[in-house]
């Protein structure tokens, strides 16, 4: 057996339990960690009238993997991280909704808990590395001597997108044990370990959003923190004609075209959320299309900075096909894309992450 401890970070589901078997298999010294982030039973009037399928994070997913760790034989401990989860991940989430900004909560969970207090405390128990089940791979450049971050080889299921924000610390003690695997593959070594989880569908909502209903959560949120989620205001097309009334911006986004309640004989959609004016704009679809974008907080993987522009695809989105670009630092932190074609819907908030083939160069978020 190996005399190193690895910890894996369990979420109940198939992909990290899958992560713990293989490892286990391989010989290695394995410990469980499932993180409990989010009080279930905060803000009842969120909660659903019956079961809500497909959620990570549940106490249902702390059962599961707990029985998973007991069916492979190694231990397991549930840690509670509800505190810097809400500092960096639920708080953050409100407060970009609020700004005009649809926000990416799961990757600044990877960054600023997963791989940041998670793998401090799998230290703790003597863990030097933190697997996951993420749908990635990490490397160590020998040329170079920093570690690189890489797509998964199954194309579809690939999660480096979400990844983009990890340091050389914390890629040098991240493990990736699918990042090799199609899902179809991890689905059967699942079974050929016997997993008691090994049918469990994909969660798919955000795990402190049980019931998928953003603006919703962020109002019972501020109203449990004694304060409004703003008001109600006008309408406005791009030219600055009154259209009509919204609900509070914080229920709206970049492209969207549902929900704005107008009638005016043609499609409408959000190109601009003025927070200092307390007003939505909406136009055409054209008006949605853009060949360049600010990214903030840039982190660069490959290197601490690059020493000029940089050829790219650049992924807007994370269903969002990569799109040819030049990418400029533009001072500590942040980059300006210029795509070779205009890109729909470019969103602030979200995460712009920059590729060269299989190599994540980096990424940061949309300003």
């Amino acid at each position: 057996m190996s005399e190193e401890t690895i910890a894996v970070a369990m979420s109940g589901g198939v992909d990290s339990s899958t992560a713990a078997a293989l490892l286990c298999a391989s010989s290695e010294r394995v410990v469980g960690l499932t993180m409990q982030l989010w009080n279930q039973r905060r803000l009842p009037q969120l909660a659903p009238d019956g079961p809500v399928a497909h959620r990570c994070c549940s106490l249902d997913d702390v059962y599961d993997a707990r029985r998973v760790a007991e069916h492979l034989g190694f231990p397991f401990y549930v840690v509670n991280f509800e505190r810097q989860f809400e500092d960096s991940v639920v708080a953050p989430f409100v407060s970009d909704y609020l700004s005009g900004r649809t926000p990416l909560p799961c990757a600044r969970c990877n960054t600023s808990v997963k791989f940041e207090d998670l793998i401090r405390l799998a230290r703790q128990v003597g863990a030097r590395r933190l697997a996951t089940g993420h749908y990635a791979r990490a490397r160590r450049n020998e040329q170079t001597g920093r570690w690189e971050l890489l797509r998964a080889r199954d194309s579809g299921k690939d999660q480096s997108y979400f990844l983009f924000g990890l340091t050389q610390s914390q890629l040098a003690g991240a493990e990736f044990p699918l990042g090799e695997m199609t899902k179809p593959e991890v689905r059967a070594a699942a079974r050929a370990a016997g997993l008691p989880i090994a049918e469990k569908p994909e969660s798919q909502e955000i795990c402190f959003v049980p019931s998928g209903d953003y603006a919703g959560f962020i109002e019972a949120y501020l109203a449990e923190q004694g304060t409004g989620a703003g008001t109600s205001g006008e309408i406005v097309s791009s030219d600055g004609r009154v259209l009509g009334r919204h609900r509070g911006l914080h229920r709206y986004t970049i492209g969207q075209r549902r929900g704005l309640g107008l009638a005016a004989g043609r499609p409408l959609y959000v190109v601009g959320i003025d927070t200092g004016s307390n007003r939505l704009v909406v136009g055409e679809d054209a008006e949605l299309s853009s060949d360049s974008c600010e990214v903030r907080e840039v982190n660069w993987i490959p290197w601490e900075s690059p020493a000029g522009a940089v050829e790219a695809e650049v992924k807007i989105r994370y269903r969002h096909p990569s799109a040819r670009a030049v990418v400029e630092p533009a001072g500590p932190g942040r980059a300006r894309v210029r795509f070779e074609s205009p890109q729909r819907a470019i969103t602030p908030g979200q995460a712009a992450v920059f590729y060269q083939e299989e190599r994540v160069l980096g990424g940061g978020w949309i300003a």
